[in-house]
């Protein structure tokens, strides 16, 4: 093990778009771990959209991230170094370990980490489709859109790594899946690889009412279920093509992470519709964790949930990637490959 941590950390606040030169590459002394912790070599670290937010110095559902100090995200790895008895060298663990090579953590403390099994299960996936934005997606679509068969779902960000699980699932679960991607590429691996029913190129129809079109086209029945990531254009649309009664699961609001207001087009409709619409972070719901990652993961390991990812190389590569990954450049789950 060097004795050297390289870390990625915020030196400052984004005014608008973020940028390279938010962030900086630091070498830090590692140490080694007291007695009750356990230090983890992490083999990948997580790039996710709602670490832009935590970025701003704006109230949120959880605290800015702070400036000169580790960007934090969730890890996956092993442990080189044990100092606790329920922990061996070797054990392969998920962790929110933050953007560095290293990190030295106590497994005391609720959520710091948990070890995986690998066997069937690949390690980067306890990232993705068995990890946050799996049980992200298995949460929002279960609990809030309430699926039934023969009911339509449309997922936003259809190719990434939650919203690619919400339209599976569904799926499964015997309803019409439509996805929202941008580009011809993502459209058709939604279609032709994770199976959805439709999937509307938001570049290809980059005008409201062509867009609102597509989407028609592609629900002829309405839709019954939202699972939005994005918000403004992507939204409006889909609220127009709202059955009585539906439901919106709203996860996340990429289209105005640098800053922007995001007017909604026609707010009367979730009146006049009698929609429901909840906004939900999946850490404040750890009670169904055990089911959905149970679920998640026999998926995965037997071939019938698939999944995608871009992987940037190192650590110095995680910015770019990051920045990347806000303009929707990456293709599914964005990891940033350490070992």
């Amino acid at each position: 093990m060097a004795h050297v941590n390289r870390q990625i950390h915020l030196v400052s606040r984004p005014t608008g778009e973020a940028s390279l030169d938010n962030f900086r590459l630091v070498e830090q002394p590692l140490g080694e771990p007291r007695d009750g912790q356990v230090l983890v070599r992490h083999h990948y670290l997580s790039l996710d959209p709602y670490m832009r937010g935590r970025m701003n110095d704006a109230k949120s559902y959880a605290q800015p991230q702070p400036l000169d100090q580790v960007m934090q995200g969730g890890t996956v790895g092993v442990v080189a170094t044990s100092r606790h008895p329920g922990y061996a060298e070797g054990d392969s663990v998920v962790c929110f370990g933050g953007w560095q090579e290293c990190s030295i953590l106590d497994p005391s403390v609720p959520g710091t980490l948990r070890k995986v099994d690998t066997t069937h299960v690949p390690l980067s996936a306890y990232l993705g489709p068995v990890g946050m934005p799996g049980v992200t997606a298995w949460y929002g679509l279960l609990k809030i859109c309430q699926p039934r068969a023969g009911q339509t779902i449309v997922v936003s960000a259809a190719s990434g790594a939650v919203g690619s699980v919400v339209g599976q699932l569904a799926k499964a679960r015997g309803c019409r899946a439509v996805g929202v991607a941008g580009g011809a590429d993502k459209c058709g691996y939604v279609t032709r690889e994770l199976g959805f029913d439709a999937c509307v190129d938001y570049k290809a129809h980059p005008d409201p009412k062509a867009f609102h079109a597509a989407l028609k086209d592609a629900t002829p029945d309405g839709v019954d279920g939202c699972f939005e990531n994005v918000g403004g254009m992507v939204l409006d649309a889909t609220l127009a093509r709202m059955n009585a009664f539906g439901r919106i699961a709203l996860c996340g609001m990429i289209s105005g992470y640098d800053g922007e207001p995001i007017p909604m087009l026609q707010p009367a409709l979730l009146l006049q519709s009698r929609l429901t619409i909840e906004g939900f972070i999946v850490s404040e719901h750890m009670e169904v964790w055990p089911e959905a990652l149970k679920e998640l993961g026999t998926l995965v390991a037997t071939g019938k949930l698939k999944y995608r990812e871009s992987i940037a190389d190192g650590l110095a590569a995680a910015p770019q990637a990051f920045l990347g990954l806000l303009k929707g450049r990456n293709f599914g789950k964005q990891l940033v490959k350490l070992v």
